[in-house]
């Protein structure tokens, strides 16, 4: 299976959450055929892979306002029509109903949903090893 990962991160925790994920599924046999930024994304890489995971960070206030950053990124993201996606956003607090953001884009990409998962950036190596497991 080939894996293509496309990352929105502002401080670097989103980015090294998508580098765990890679890691996880390179030890379960997996290819990474390529890791790019949502808003430079890697045409094809996407088109080599089998699955396109797509990444990003939740900002907002405290506990309300929560949505996935980079959204206009999200919408700019090329067909993805016969690839399976899969999204996934890092937050601190709470991630409101980002995921759910998340998964309307890339639905409107043309790909097949399979899934999607909240990391907690202070869980990272748990959440993303059980992302990559799923």
């Amino acid at each position: 299976m080939k894996a293509a990962i496309l990352v929105e991160s502002l401080t670097g925790n989103t980015w090294k959450a998508a580098e765990r994920i890679g890691a996880d599924l390179q030890q379960a046999g997996w290819s990474i055929v390529g890791m790019n930024a949502v808003r430079k994304p890697d045409h094809g890489a996407i088109q080599q892979a089998d699955i396109v995971l797509v990444g990003t960070w939740v900002h907002g206030l405290f506990v309300v306002g929560q949505k996935p950053w980079g959204i206009d990124n999200l919408r700019g993201l090329p067909s993805m029509a016969g690839k399976k996606v899969a999204g996934f956003c890092t937050y601190a607090l709470t991630p409101g109903k980002s995921l759910d953001v998340i998964t309307r884009e890339l639905l409107s990409t043309g790909g097949e949903v399979i899934g999607g998962l909240t990391l907690q950036r202070g869980r990272l190596a748990a959440h993303t090893e059980e992302f990559a497991a799923r």
